[in-house]
C-alpha cells in the first residue's frame, strides 16, 4: 500500500468538565482516505473526543491539527493562544459533522436543506448549489424524495439527506456520531451502505459507532476507548480477534461480535 498524507494527528488532548476530565490524554493519527472507527462503552470519552476535533468542545491541553492547522489554538511563545470565532468557524468548514439525531430544518425540502451552506457559507450561485445538491441527493439515493419536507421521509432517509449536506460541502475529514442509533433496526442498513459508499470513495472518516460488524468491515483502523484514554487501537481484524487488553475483551464479549 503507497504512503498515504497524514491528514489529522491528536496529541496530547486532555478535556475536562469541571473536575470530571473526560479526555486524559488522547494521541491519534489519521492518514488521508482512511477510515477510523472508535469503539467503547458509554461514558468512554468518544463522542467528547469527535466534538474536540470539530472544535465543538473546547480542549484544556494538547494539540488537534488538521491538514497542517492547529485547530482552535495556536501556540505563541509557549503559550495557548483561542482563535477567534470567525477562524474558527472557519476552520470547523474543513470538517463536516453527521449526528445521531438528523437536524434537517423541518420548514426545508431535501434539496433545499443540502444547498444552504452552499448558497450561505460557500456563496456559490444558485444553479451550482442546485447541481451539487441534486449529485449528492442522487449518491444517497435520495434524489426522487429531493422535493420532500423532513416530516415525510422516515427516520434512515433523513439521515441520508444530512450525510448529503454534510458531504455537499466538500470537508476533508467526515465526523460520525452514532448516526444509526435513534434508527429503527431495519433503517440502519441503508444508512451503513451510503457510509460504506464514502469509505470507497476514498472519503476520510472517523466515527463513533456501536455498530461492531460496520466497524470491521469498513475500517482501516479501529481505536478501543476506556475511561478517556485509547486503550488499544489497531487493524480491525487483529483488534477483534487479538485483543491485547483485558477490558477490550469483555467489551467483544459483551458486544456479541
Amino acid at each position: 500500500m503507497t504512503d498515504r498524507k497524514k491528514l489529522l494527528s491528536i496529541r496530547g488532548v486532555h478535556k475536562s468538565y469541571g473536575d470530571l476530565e473526560v479526555l486524559k490524554g488522547v494521541d491519534l493519527e489519521v492518514n488521508q482516505g482512511t477510515t477510523v472507527s472508535i469503539i467503547g462503552s458509554s461514558g468512554s470519552g468518544k463522542t467528547t473526543l469527535l466534538r474536540t476535533i470539530n472544535l465543538l468542545e473546547d480542549y484544556q491541553q494538547g494539540q488537534i491539527i488538521l491538514d497542517g492547522q492547529n485547530m482552535g489554538y495556536s501556540i505563541t511563545n509557549s503559550k495557548r493562544v483561542r482563535h477567534s470565532e470567525s477562524e474558527i468557524a472557519k476552520q470547523r468548514s474543513h470538517t463536516g459533522m453527521v449526528f445521531q439525531h438528523f437536524n434537517l430544518f423541518p420548514h426545508m425540502t431535501a434539496l433545499d436543506n443540502v444547498m444552504l451552506g452552499l448558497l450561505k457559507v460557500k456563496k456559490m450561485s444558485k444553479s451550482e448549489a442546485i447541481s451539487i445538491a441534486e449529485h449528492w441527493l442522487d449518491k444517497v439515493g435520495m434524489l426522487s424524495r429531493k422535493d420532500h419536507y423532513p416530516i415525510q421521509l422516515s427516520g434512515g432517509q433523513q439521515q441520508r439527506v444530512a450525510i448529503a449536506r454534510a458531504v455537499a460541502m466538500s470537508p476533508k475529514l467526515m465526523l460520525f456520531d452514532e448516526v444509526t442509533s435513534a434508527l429503527d433496526p431495519e433503517l440502519v442498513n441503508e444508512v451503513l451502505n451510503v457510509m460504506k459508499d464514502l469509505a470507497k470513495d476514498g472519503m476520510t472518516m472517523v466515527l463513533v459507532t456501536h455498530e461492531m460488524k460496520f466497524a470491521y468491515e469498513v475500517s482501516d483502523n479501529v481505536i478501543f476507548m476506556n475511561n478517556g484514554q485509547i486503550e488499544e487501537q489497531g487493524h480491525p481484524h487483529e483488534l477483534y480477534h487479538h485483543p491485547k487488553s483485558s477490558r477490550l475483551a469483555e467489551f467483544l464479549k459483551s458486544s456479541h461480535f
